[in-house]
């Protein structure tokens, strides 16, 4: 069996922008992705759309805080589609996109392939045991990304982790995201307040027994197509793999009880469900902790950490992981956080790194940091980090924060 520089597990924009990022710098890259295609959430969970990635400055001009491969898999996508705004998308386009991404940067792409165990050895890990059609395999690697999301990989190799919140270990919830077509927006403008007015008259009397306190949708996809992003499944594990069943089922059940709620007002008379989620999405689940756990004061209070490799300053937005309510704090214009190298580094592996949103952050600072042009970025931050490593012979530990950070502004990634 081929022995890569690196492994990257998980093939969403953080995996994807990870293998892009080292294989462009000379390493042989393996991306794994346990579905058919790439874009992670984006793709499975039907996740739309993108959440703010800019902000504006004191002096009025518009500072990107997602950059570098993010802002190239946006162009990629715009050769199939140019959206009415930069945070809006077409989810079929952007397979296509990462497709391009990968093959042009000469990345071997391993589809259907499960994680299922991990070989470690002291300080490294030696190889991943992968589950197939045809059967199991061992893949060895210098470098190894966790870009799983849930941190299956780190989990595995036995990395000491949080999941969910401090005080329960619950979770934000879980939702399913679906697509309704043929939606009269003229008639809904006009109605929306009733409805919404509505639907909380009829939580009130036990007519919906989705936890959620309104409905959240979203537009932008063509005409009379609508996002709704309103089911919420609270108090299960998305780690357990029977908990999420149950959370699937229970989803679904939401979508109808929706929809058949929808029906009744003339917005929706001749709708019907085009699309559901293939696999319901998930906001939070482990998280490492690694050499910095990233806490929620350091997001408010705009730290510019000396090794920091990221940025953003999406709210804080944290969906009740035991019902209703979703809470926020907003980031005024002109303020944005860092994301230092060391949230991205487990304490017990020197040829381990994550990125995504299970890297080492609070319950609170996941809120703003889990959001997918963030993820993107960690995970270009991750794969230049293994590019340093390996081109000077250092490991994840011992690299020169210096060098990667001028490779990252190199490559047109912003992080300060």
């Amino acid at each position: 069996m081929k022995k890569y520089n690196l492994v990257v597990v998980g093939g969403g924009l953080t995996g994807v922008a990870s293998a892009v990022s080292a294989a462009r710098e000379g390493l042989s890259v393996l991306l794994v992705e346990r579905s058919g295609g790439l874009g992670g959430a984006l793709n499975n969970s039907l996740v739309y759309p993108f959440m703010p990635y800019t902000t504006k400055l004191k002096d009025g001009t518009k500072k990107y805080l997602s950059a570098g491969l993010f802002s190239e898999m946006r162009s990629k996508h715009d050769k199939y589609y140019v959206a009415d705004n930069e945070l809006h998308f077409i989810t079929e386009y952007f397979k296509f996109a990462l497709d391009e991404m990968v093959m042009e940067s000469k990345v071997d792409v391993l589809f259907h392939a499960v994680l299922s165990g991990v070989n470690t050895n002291d300080s490294k890990i030696n190889s991943v045991i992968l589950t197939t059609k045809s059967g199991k395999m061992e893949i060895e690697s210098d470098f190894f990304i966790d870009a799983t999301g849930d941190g299956d990989l780190f989990y595995l190799a036995g990395c000491e982790y949080q999941l969910g919140r401090e005080k329960d270990n619950l979770c934000q919830p879980m939702t399913t995201c679906f697509r309704i077509a043929n939606v009269d927006y003229e008639a809904f403008k006009k109605q929306h307040n009733v409805i919404q007015d509505m639907y909380k008259e009829y939580k009130k009397q036990g007519k919906i027994k989705n936890p959620r306190e309104d409905i959240l949708h979203m537009s932008g996809l063509g005409e009379g197509l609508m996002h709704l992003n309103t089911t919420r499944v609270v108090k299960l594990d998305p780690t357990n793999p029977f908990d999420v069943s149950k959370a699937e089922i229970e989803a679904r059940k939401q979508i109808v009880e929706i929809f058949n709620f929808l029906k009744q007002f003339d917005a929706f008379k001749n709708s019907y469900i085009v699309s559901v989620a293939s696999e319901i999405g998930v906001r939070e689940s482990r998280k490492l902790k690694g050499e910095h756990i990233l806490t929620v004061d350091e997001l408010k209070n705009c730290v510019m950490f000396d090794d920091a490799i990221a940025l953003g300053n999406y709210d804080i937005d944290i969906h009740n992981p035991e019902g209703a309510g979703t809470s926020h704090y907003y980031f005024e214009p002109g303020e944005y956080y860092s994301i230092p190298y060391r949230s991205l580094l487990p304490k017990e592996y020197d040829n381990l790194l994550v990125g995504g949103r299970c890297i080492s952050a609070t319950h609170e600072a996941q809120a703003s940091i889990r959001i997918m042009p963030i993820c993107a970025t960690t995970g270009q931050a991750a794969g230049t980090a293994v590019a340093v490593a390996y081109n000077e012979g250092q490991t994840t530990k011992t690299i020169d924060i210096k060098k990667l950070r001028d490779l990252l502004k190199k490559r047109g990634a912003a992080i300060d």
